[in-house]
């Protein structure tokens, strides 16, 4: 069980841990038991990272051509409001204005959809009832000529023709009576034969008009009467037609043009998002540093900093991605805690709240002491345990975020313990054993308890005891 050891005992329990842990022997030579301490050391790589790293990511959500025209360099210190980022802008203007320009169009074009729908909604129903009223009449017409006025018609062409033939008769009676009137007397008078020429005149006329009246009653009972019946019902047949074909058309004329302008109104509302987007974008064109700080390229999350392939983009005119971190601003503010990734052995072996050392290659004489904070439980996908560790920085130092260290601990450490040389035990089917000399030189092999290895030494809890003379093979 790990046990936390005082800061200041570390370094001289590390110093003591190797002559103390395994004691010298040859292969084939005997050793005598002694109680030692016997100390587990851990010593692993850290990184020196910041506990509130802020990652900067292009959210755009229309614009996707960042194309750098500056960026500041890795690693650069700055104060609030410095330029991180600027990006080209020309190209992006020009999509703006665009996206404004045709926002602008659209916008009239759902106006005037609008109008001509409001128009064709008001004007259908006036449509359709003047057809039912043309469609109404047209029946009408037709019903009442073949029920009244076909024979009205045919009656007034026969009363027509009788009349021409009474006045026909007419005149022929008055003239026959003229005649014998004149010719009573020896001498026809220059009057008379003037009367009576007029009289042949009017029978002459009467002939023709009857000539005529005949001809106009046999057109109009077989020509006109039934041309006007194929007419009317015509005229009844086309505008039911109408009507059905209205009754059918205009509603669904009306239902597209309603469609359609939804249509518009729906693609002009994302038009106008996809601007609003653009314009929330443009803000994106230049990135400021929020506080003082430092600005790394790469990002730095779940205990790594990370530049990979990103890293070929991020020189001017390089092309950032868009919706994924692309770098990483530490706030002067935010702390430098180390974070290191263990396997399973060094991992198995330390525990939350335990004590060690920080070395600084190349600043030894610094004295950093480090608190293991929390480990992981559960491995990560490359099968490492993540340890944060607590670090007290000497006063005067600053230390880089990316800076690494050795860590060095003690997990685990009894002052009084009887440990041999891994070797000297061997497992068979009672167990572990070892092989002791006896008084009369004879040897024999005992069952031991293993305790913790460390190293080439293992920790004996029971088995043997200090005097004891085990031989080593």
């Amino acid at each position: 069980m790990s046990r936390l050891i005082p800061l200041h005992l570390v370094p001289a329990l590390i110093a003591a841990a190797v002559p103390a842990v395994i004691p010298a022997a040859l292969a084939g030579s005997e050793i005598t038991v002694e109680a030692k301490p016997f100390t587990i050391e851990q010593t692993f790589g850290a990184t020196a990272l910041p506990t509130e790293p802020q990652l900067i990511r292009l959210d755009a959500k229309e614009w996707v051509a960042f194309d750098l025209a500056h960026i500041t360099a890795h690693g650069t210190k700055v104060k609030a409001g410095d330029v991180l980022f600027r990006f080209e802008d020309e190209e992006f203007a020009k999509k703006l204005h665009d996206a404004r320009e045709a926002a602008k169009a659209k916008g009239l074009a759902i106006a005037q959809a609008e109008l001509e729908f409001k128009s064709l909604e008001e004007t259908t129903p006036i449509k359709l009832e003047t057809l039912r009223r043309a469609a109404l009449h047209a029946k009408e017409e037709l019903d009442y000529f073949t029920e009244t006025r076909r024979s009205a018609d045919e009656e007034g062409a026969a009363q027509r023709l009788l009349r021409s033939q009474q006045v026909l008769a007419n005149q022929r009676e008055e003239l026959s009576q003229l005649t014998k009137m004149y010719e009573a007397d020896d001498l026809t008078e220059e009057t008379e034969e003037i009367i009576l020429e007029r009289q042949r005149a009017a029978v002459a006329a009467a002939e023709f008009a009857l000539r005529m009246e005949i001809l106009n009653n046999e057109r109009t009972l077989k020509v006109l009467i039934p041309r006007e019946a194929e007419k009317l019902a015509d005229t009844e047949r086309t505008a039911a037609h109408d009507l059905a074909k209205a009754e059918e058309e205009l509603p669904r004329a009306l239902e597209i043009k309603r469609g359609e302008l939804a249509a518009a109104k729906t693609a002009a509302a994302r038009e106008k998002t996809a601007l609003a987007n653009l314009e929330a974008d443009e803000a994106l064109l230049e990135i400021k540093a929020p506080a003082d700080g430092w600005f790394y390229h790469g990002v730095i999350e779940d205990g790594r900093w990370t530049v990979g392939e990103i890293a070929k983009t991020m020189v001017a005119g390089g092309r950032l991605p868009v919706k994924r971190p692309v770098a990483t601003f530490i706030p002067a503010s935010s702390a430098l805690g180390l974070i290191a990734f263990l396997d399973e052995q060094a991992a198995r072996s330390l525990s939350a709240g335990l004590s060690g050392t920080a070395i600084l290659a190349g600043r030894e004489d610094l004295d950093i002491p480090v608190t293991l904070a929390s480990l992981a439980s559960v491995p990560g996908p490359d099968n490492k345990y993540r340890a944060d560790l607590k670090a007290t920085w000497p006063k005067g130092f600053s230390a880089a975020p990316g800076t690494t260290v050795e860590v060095r601990t003690v997990s685990y450490h009894q002052e009084k313990a009887v440990s041999l040389p891994t070797k000297a035990l061997s497992f068979g089917a009672d167990g572990w054993t070892v092989e002791i000399k006896l008084a009369d030189g004879k040897t024999e092999h005992r069952p031991v308890k293993r305790g913790r290895v460390s190293g080439d030494a293992t920790e004996i809890l029971s088995g043997v005891e200090p005097g004891q003379v085990v031989l080593v093979p």
